[in-house]
């Protein structure tokens, strides 16, 4: 008996180990059980014979940590504004996909980071306590400083960056002005955007600094129309989420399943409501009605990668000091 077990675990031990491991560099909530981690991964390993592993935690920092020594084959979550710092460390390789099928507000052309997902930063709350909110980003500025507002850290959180970005990109040399009006409005800064949005929901801010997709979960996932963003005519900041893959992956065939598997249908149909964020492809043919229904800007602001590194640190000075007084 113990020879015949003995026997069936060293047959066993092989074909373990043929089953490839593809690790992807993946944000906490990308990878935690409301995030579309679990049914990207249970919908690849359908096709690749391979065991998809989401790591989750800080991407960028990680990998400038790591350099080339990291285990990581791909990553997925880094955003518009971190792409200079991820460009630079020679680390990935081109996607090769075909740019042509995406439907984005911007044209999208970047050989190594391929977009998964998109959304606008808005201001989202909620209109049975709010009933006369501010029309634009300048009434918004000259409202009364009674208003609260919850925002995330731009050091922190790339939504807080998005923020300091889309002042600098409406009010350019006078976004020192724009944070001197809006900071007295400010109650909170958070260090991510959960935190933000917690006080939101539970009724302790007025609004919060979110994106535009925002509440699309109330409506579908609550049935609950109360929440919604303002749309300002002075125009909205892009922030796409992005995939890449390393140079130096151990399963580059996998790798680049991976990221040809991100434009598939199979993919672009889960983000609508795993991710509440727009698809790439497919322009609204992914969305449900309460979904496709949400309210979109007019007018889209968006920085080059390069445009919004050189950007980062002078916004994030000015919100520092406005903040500070």
């Amino acid at each position: 008996m113990r020879k015949a077990l003995l026997l069936a675990a060293v047959m066993a031990t092989p074909a373990c180990a043929e089953t490839p491991v593809l690790t992807v560099y993946a944000p906490d909530y990308f990878t935690s059980e409301w995030g579309p981690g679990p049914k990207i991964e249970a919908g690849f390993e359908k096709t690749c014979g391979c065991d998809l592993k989401f790591v989750a935690g800080d991407v960028l920092p990680r990998i400038l940590l790591e350099g080339d020594k990291t285990a990581a084959d791909a990553v997925i979550g880094l955003t518009n504004d971190e792409l200079a710092r991820a460009a630079a460390t020679g680390l990935f390789a081109p996607h090769g996909a075909d740019l042509s099928r995406l439907t984005m507000p911007v044209d999208w052309t970047d050989p190594i980071f391929l977009p998964f997902d998109w959304s606008e930063t808005a201001f989202v709350y909620d209109k049975t306590r709010l009933k006369n909110p501010p029309q634009s980003f300048q009434a918004l500025l000259d409202a009364p400083d009674d208003f609260k507002i919850a925002i995330q850290d731009p050091r922190a959180s790339v939504s807080g960056l998005a923020l300091v970005l889309w002042v600098k990109a409406v009010w350019g040399d006078k976004a020192p002005e724009a944070w001197a009006k809006l900071a007295p409005k400010v109650l909170t800064v958070t260090p991510g955007w959960s935190e933000s949005y917690g006080l939101f929901t539970d009724g302790e801010v007025d609004m919060v600094l979110s994106f535009t997709t925002s509440p699309a979960y109330h409506i579908i996932a609550e049935n609950d129309d109360t929440k919604a963003a303002l749309i300002f005519p002075e125009g909205h900041y892009f922030l796409p989420e992005v995939a890449a893959k390393l140079r130096r992956t151990q399963h580059p065939d996998l790798a680049q399943a991976f990221m040809d598997y991100i434009l598939s249908d199979d993919f672009q149909g889960m983000i609508a409501t795993a991710n509440w964020a727009y698809p790439v492809t497919g322009g609204d043919r992914f969305l449900p009605p309460g979904f496709a229904a949400l309210p979109r800007p007019e007018k889209t602001l968006y920085y080059s990668r390069d445009e919004a590194e050189a950007l980062r640190g002078p916004a994030i000075e000015e919100w520092r000091r406005a903040l500070r007084k």
